[in-house]
């Protein structure tokens, strides 16, 4: 699946389990690592996990290569490494603390949702 693409569909997923405030994070300039960071919010531990479950399962079932995942089992923040998108699911406070959007300002994309 082509980067674009990929972007679309985690966006999809995302938007599927009511995720809110997504921003799609274009970091190709900043990192060797991936090309595309996903941020979300979601309203509760069980919320983030159902949200990073749903992006799991449903890339496994379009057969899109999962590199891993981290954090699943707290529910406060979860990374799924999809390659060259990166997933992250948090919630509120989390998002907050971290501040990831204004760690990758720089090349922020978008604001989706």
């Amino acid at each position: 699946m082509q980067t674009t693409a990929l972007v679309k569909f985690v966006v999809d997923k995302i938007e599927d389990m009511k995720g809110r405030d997504v921003a799609v994070l274009d970091v190709q300039q900043q990192s060797s690592i991936t090309d595309h960071m996903v941020i979300c919010s979601g309203n509760s531990k069980r919320h983030v996990q159902s949200i990073a479950h749903n992006i799991l399962s449903q890339a496994k079932q379009a057969d899109v290569h999962i590199i891993g995942s981290e954090g699943t089992d707290a529910g406060e923040w979860v990374l799924v490494d999809l390659g060259d998108v990166v997933v992250h699911v948090m919630q509120d406070d989390t998002r907050d603390f971290y501040q990831l959007e204004k760690l990758w300002k720089p090349q922020a994309e978008s604001q989706v949702g």
